[in-house]
Parts: structure tokens; C-alpha cells; sequence
């Protein structure tokens, strides 16, 4: 099958799935695949009814009416070039009379942009701010993992038009030829929805409306980035016998329940095999651990908890629910799920101890463990994105009494210096900043504080490995010749004169033992932490194969 008729198939299907009963198609070449999809199951079913009109205006203000007296979305499409220009007044009126409509507009691919191709002219964001929600779908592959997309696209932008804002979104669908079927009905992965219904299913944000999840004792508790509500989600989830699995800007890795070595539990397969929960329930964003993101894929079904019911996160596309509230019941029975779980943990976590005390050396990971551990109750700490969050999620143990903010919206590496002040000049509590030395030097402006504002009471811990050390964890490392110069970008900066031309206090720190007395005093001052990016790789390797070889002690023969 080629990938224009797959998309479009699975795109239709989808649609169905959630709900659609109609569709408006203005005839055009680039929209083929759609037309002949939605052609097709209009044939086979009368489920969905299937209008044409030749004017592009005209089949557009069709739609609004359908989806005016009906209140359901309704599916418009077109080809590219001026047709999609047309839909225009009725997106419009759709958006100021909040009717939701579902604008599918064909698009010749990337590569005929800007070239003087055929019918091609920038349909990006064409209707502005007159859509809940616009997306460019892109051109279609064969590869694993596309029905997913396709499915999960569908399903938010059927959530995005409905309440409790309705109105038009808009999906910009390139395709390349060939446009029609070819007669070869193979694909590299199953092309089936969920037989239940919409891959993705949004709960109606009425009043009161509570999912309740489903009883098990096998489910697990994920908390990222941005959570909310983590104190009730928390304790719910410790009553019902589940294992929390917080990243640290969660600030849900407390308690009895709270795990600290997921990150490694989750990258022994035979550890997944027997722990594949029955259901997931997610708070904020995950994103630092590639295995808990493969525990997402694995759940049978994966509950996501968003204020939004038109955006949340759902980075591997696996949510099956999303909804603004939850119950998670207790359910009687043993505790075996919970035990093993810990188990693991625990071995785990003093395996990777282990590795990080073996001497008084100053190492990333030791230092982002000790520096959480040592913070006084009340305090805040501010991690940079990038490798500093992630020592962070793979060595802090749980623990009460602190707050740890980052930037992990984006996930950048700039105005960390400046975010941080921000944070420690709100905060009523001690404040500190760990950060490594690319970011800090990206920021240093942000040490320039007039003579009148406010300063802050502040540590900058600063990693100073001499330039980007995550890429030594990443495949680019391999790339011997020319790493440095483009991936490792040493930099020769002398912290101490950085911390002298802004008037600060400055301490480097000589070795792992001495950081509570370098992060003590008061004011804004900065800690530097001189680290080996080769060394650090070694470390992060030896961590890994010491957890992992704990956690297959725990498992039964």
C-alpha cells in the first residue's frame, strides 16, 4: 500500500471511530487518497454520509450548517492551492460562532514549496487565529509507529473542535504520489484502530465528571513535568497499592511508594516482562527516560490526567483516555505488585550508590544526588534541561520537604540564569540552581542585576565539563573525528573570572565530601564542579550495568 492511501485510510477510519457522521469533500487531485477513502466507506456503511460540491465556498458553508444544527464535528476537504483559500469565510464564521468543523486541506509535500510548483502555495497556519487548533500533518512514510500518530492526530483534533470551546481545526496533509491505490494492501504495521472506539478517547468536561479507573491492583502512578493536584494523585495511588514513578520535577517522589530507580528497573527486559502494567495514570509531561516512555507504549490502557481536554501531553501516543479528573480505587488483595517493584528499587538503587561512592571524586551524578539529599527543608532547586535533570532522575532518592523547578516546557538551554533568579527571588525558602557549563555560559548576562533591583539568596552549582556533555551519552560520540569540535564544543572559559567580573563569591569544589560547605553562605554566589565528559560516560555505563545486574537478582528463576 502506498503511504498517501494508508494515511488516508487510517485517517477516515479514525474519524469514524470518534463519532463523524458526515463529510463535505470539494473534488481536487492532491485530496484523491481522501476523497476514495471516504468515498469507500460511505459505500460500505451508512454510518457517515458523504456530500460533494464543486465550489470549494460553497461545500465549506455546507459544513458549517451540518455542524451548526447537529453539533458534531464535520469533515471538510479539499485539494491544495486557492481551494483551501476558500474555505476561508466559513472557518471564520465557524470560529466566531463556535461551530467545530474539521478542515483537512491536501498539500503538495515540502520539497514543491516555494518552487513555482503546480498549485502550491503556503497553507501553514492559512487561517490564522480562526482555529482551536492547526497542525501540519506530514508527508506519510512507511515505518513503524505512523498508525499511531495518524490515530492519536485524529483523535486530539476531534477533541480540540468539541467543548468546552467548539469551533474549527485545521490539519495541513501533504501527500506524494501516487494518489490512488496501487492494488498492494500491505503495510509494515496493522493499520486497525481500536475496535472500542477512538484511539484517543477525551472525556466531556462536564461538572463533576470523574473517570473512574478501572479496579487493579497492577497499575502504576507516572508524574512529570507541570503535574497538578500530585499531593491527592499521590495518596490515592499509595491506596491502592500502585508504585509512583515521579521524574524530580514532578515533586512526587516522596514517600513510601515513590521509586528513584525506575529509569534503570525499566531498561532490564526481563523486568518489563513481568511488570507490564494493566493500567497507567499520567500527571504533567514525561520525557526524561526513554524506558519509562517504553512503559507508556506497553500499558494496556494509559489514563491521561490534563486540565485541557483540547492539549495535553501524550509524547509516545498511547494515552487511550484523557480526562480532568480521576479516581483510583483501592482494591483489596496482596501486595506482590507493589513488593516486587521495590524490591527492584531498592537493589537498584544501592547498586548505583555503590558506583558513586566507590571514591571522594567530584562526578556529575554523585554530585546532582548529594546536593538534593543535603538541601534543607523548604528549599528550591532549579535544574538545568538537559544532563543535569536526568543525574537528577537516575540518583535522587525520595524525599519530603523541597521543590525542583526546570524548564522542561521546551526543553532549552537558554535564560537559565535568568529563570533561576526569577524562581529564587518568589520563593520564600533557601534557593539553588544546578546547571552545567554551557547553559550557565549562555546566561551569564542574566548575572548583570542593577545596583536598585532585588538579589536573590542563590547557589549556582555549575557542572563545568567543558562543554556539552549529554552528547558523550549519545550515539554522536562514536563520531570520533569531528565530536568536538561540533558536539563536544569545548569552551577554555574561566568560571572564577566570570564569577569576578559580576562581583560574586566563587568556590570550586575539590571534592565530592566538601559540597555542603561550598553550597553554604548567603546571596547570590556560584559553585563550580569541574567534571571529565569521557569519565562521566564510563561512570554513567558502570551505573547502569551495576543496577541492572540488581535487578535481575530479584527476579524469580
Amino acid at each position: 500500500m502506498n503511504p498517501a492511501t494508508a494515511l488516508a485510510t487510517v485517517v477516515v477510519d479514525e474519524l469514524l471511530c470518534c463519532g463523524m457522521t458526515d463529510a463535505v469533500l470539494a473534488p481536487g487531485s492532491r485530496s484523491a487518497p481522501l476523497a476514495l477513502a471516504l468515498y469507500e466507506r460511505a459505500a460500505e456503511t451508512a454510518d457517515v454520509r458523504l456530500h460533494v460540491r464543486i465550489d470549494e465556498r460553497s461545500a465549506a458553508f455546507l459544513a458549517l450548517g451540518l455542524a451548526k444544527r447537529s453539533g458534531r464535528p464535520v469533515a471538510l476537504v479539499c485539494t491544495s492551492g486557492t481551494a483551501a483559500a476558500n474555505f476561508h469565510p466559513a472557518v471564520i464564521e465557524a470560529h466566531e460562532s463556535r461551530v467545530p468543523l474539521i478542515v483537512l486541506t491536501a498539500d503538495r509535500p515540502p520539497e514543491l514549496r516555494d518552487t513555482g510548483a503546480n498549485q502550491t502555495i503556503d497553507q501553514v497556519r492559512i487561517y490564522g487565529s480562526a482555529t482551536r487548533w492547526t497542525c501540519e500533518v506530514g508527508v506519510p512514510e512507511e515505518r513503524p509507529g505512523m498508525v499511531a500518530y495518524w490515530r492519536s492526530l485524529i483523535s486530539r483534533a476531534w477533541g480540540a473542535a468539541q467543548e468546552p470551546d467548539p469551533g474549527p481545526v485545521h490539519l495541513n496533509v501533504a501527500f506524494r504520489e501516487p494518489l490512488i491505490p496501487d492494488g498492494d494492501t500491505a503495510w509494515c504495521e496493522p493499520l486497525d484502530g481500536d475496535s472500542t472506539g477512538a484511539w484517543t478517547k477525551v472525556r466531556a468536561a462536564t461538572p463533576g465528571s470523574v473517570l473512574h479507573v478501572p479496579p487493579t491492583r497492577r497499575g502504576v502512578l507516572v508524574v512529570g513535568d507541570g503535574a497538578v493536584n500530585v499531593k491527592r494523585y499521590v495518596a490515592a495511588a499509595s491506596m491502592a497499592g500502585w508504585p509512583v514513578l515521579a521524574e524530580p520535577n514532578g515533586n512526587a517522589r516522596y514517600g513510601d511508594h515513590a521509586l528513584s530507580a525506575h529509569h534503570f528497573l525499566l531498561g532490564v527486559p526481563e523486568f518489563v516482562d513481568r511488570h507490564r502494567p494493566e493500567v497507567v495514570v499520567t500527571l504533567g509531561k514525561p520525557g526524561l527516560s526513554r524506558p519509562l516512555l517504553s512503559l507508556l507504549r506497553r500499558a494496556e490502557e494509559h489514563i491521561v490526567l490534563s486540565p485541557s481536554l483540547a492539549r495535553w501531553p501524550d509524547p509516545v501516543r498511547s494515552a487511550t483516555q484523557i480526562a480532568q479528573d480521576v479516581e483510583i480505587p483501592v482494591v483489596s488483595g496482596g501486595d506482590g505488585w507493589l513488593k516486587s517493584w521495590r524490591a527492584a528499587d531498592l537493589a537498584a538503587r544501592d547498586a548505583v550508590d555503590a558506583v558513586l561512592d566507590e571514591s571522594d571524586e567530584v562526578t556529575e551524578p554523585r554530585l546532582a544526588r548529594d546536593l538534593v539529599a543535603g538541601l534543607p527543608g523548604g528549599s528550591m532547586l532549579f535544574t538545568a534541561a538537559s544532563m543535569p535533570i536526568r543525574d537528577l532522575d537516575q540518583t535522587m532518592r525520595p524525599r519530603r520537604g523541597i521543590r525542583i523547578l526546570a524548564n522542561r516546557g521546551a526543553s532549552g538551554i537558554d535564560g537559565l540564569i535568568s529563570t533561576a533568579i526569577g524562581a529564587a527571588l518568589a520563593h520564600a525558602g533557601r534557593t539553588y540552581a544546578l546547571l552545567g557549563d554551557l547553559a550557565f555560559l549562555h546566561d551569564q548576562n542574566g548575572l548583570i542585576l542593577g545596583p536598585q533591583d532585588s538579589r536573590p539568596d542563590l547557589a549556582i552549582v555549575v557542572v563545568n565539563n567543558q562543554g556539552g556533555g549529554i552528547f558523550s551519552l549519545l550515539p554522536q560520540s562514536a563520531i570520533t573525528g569531528p565530536f568536538e569540535r561540533v558536539f563536544g564544543t569545548p569552551h577554555h572559559v574561566d568560571l572564577s573570572y566570570v564569577a569576578a567580573a559580576h562581583g560574586l563569591p566563587y568556590t570550586l569544589l575539590e571534592s565530592a565530601s566538601d559540597l555542603p560547605k561550598a553550597i553554604s553562605g548567603e546571596g547570590l554566589r556560584i559553585i563550580e564542579a569541574r567534571t571529565d565528559r569521557a569519565a562521566n560516560a564510563g561512570l554513567h555505563a558502570r551505573m547502569r550495568r551495576a543496577a541492572h545486574a540488581a535487578v535481575r537478582s530479584t527476579l524469580p528463576d
